[in-house]
């Protein structure tokens, strides 16, 4: 664990911020103890990118130093997280949060909803989930909560029922009580998804992937109800959700800045909580 996390803390972006006054390394504080250089695990998402143009600059006018470290998976960038290499992250919603915790003894909380990208089904062959068949093939995400997050959409479609009633991040192929078009599936890594989608009748992926492949949202034949759990957040250690720069990240996600930002910038891609609004 600590070779893997000294190679991402080699990865460290520095990013161009605004110094606090008097500020004049990673670790140093204002006089009156308030931590003025945050640290946040980085991905190649639409969140990572929706906070460095909307939301780091907010920061940066309050005199905060932003740095960067780059994670390939999210199972990383939450153990160094939980470690304290970095002080926040804003790419998981509270299901994926919780399973964390419960698998790793994790003490992560989420602080506030911010704008999340829906999951999808897409195909490179039919134009509606109402093309669907008996025997069709359908590869899902195989990671915990996203996974859930595919059958429930296809529940949704009207293409299966699903027995949720249990823990909602164990929901998998086993929890399909009802599959009237012998649907075919295929859980896998989501990374991996959009390059075999030929492969495939249908594809369920998740927001994060469907802007990483750069795939037009408005393709989707079909989006989830995002649902509490699902929305995404910022999430600390449990230690930092009263502290002063924790507050400060979540003023900048209600900001009127940031509402202006997405009126200029949103072409589909982000559901907005009504929160946020």
């Amino acid at each position: 664990m600590k070779k893997l996390l000294a190679l991402a803390g080699a990865l460290v972006l520095s990013v161009t911020a605004c110094s606090a006054p008097g500020s004049n390394s990673s670790n140093e504080e204002e006089s009156d103890g308030t931590k003025t250089t945050l640290t946040f695990s980085k991905s190649q998402g639409p969140y990572s990118v929706l906070f460095e143009d909307a939301i780091q600059p907010i920061l940066e006018e309050k005199g905060y130093e932003i740095n960067a470290v780059d994670f390939s998976d999210l199972l990383n960038a939450d153990i160094a997280l939980n470690d304290g290499d970095v002080d926040f992250n804003v790419e998981q919603h509270t299901a994926y949060m919780e399973d964390f915790n419960a698998k790793n003894d994790g003490d992560l909380v989420a602080l506030s909803p911010i704008p999340t990208v829906p999951a999808g089904v897409y195909s490179d062959r039919y134009d509606s989930v109402d093309e669907v068949f008996d025997g069709a093939t359908v590869a899902v995400p195989n990671d915990a909560s996203n996974r859930a997050r595919a059958y429930l959409l296809m529940e949704k479609n009207g293409w299966i029922e699903v027995d949720d009633s249990g823990d909602f991040a164990a929901i998998d192929e086993s929890n399909v009580t009802e599959n009237p078009y012998n649907l075919d599936f295929t859980e896998m890594k989501s990374l991996s998804i959009p390059a075999v989608s030929e492969d495939f009748d249908f594809i369920v992926i998740t927001g994060s992937i469907v802007y990483n492949a750069d795939i037009d949202p408005s393709t989707a034949l079909a989006t989830e109800d995002i649902v509490d759990n699902m929305v995404l957040q910022v999430v600390v250690k449990e230690e930092d959700k009263d502290s002063q720069w924790a507050q400060d990240i979540v003023d900048a996600y209600h900001s009127d800045e940031l509402k202006q930002y997405l009126d200029e910038n949103n072409d589909g891609l982000w559901w907005i909580p009504e929160e946020l609004q």
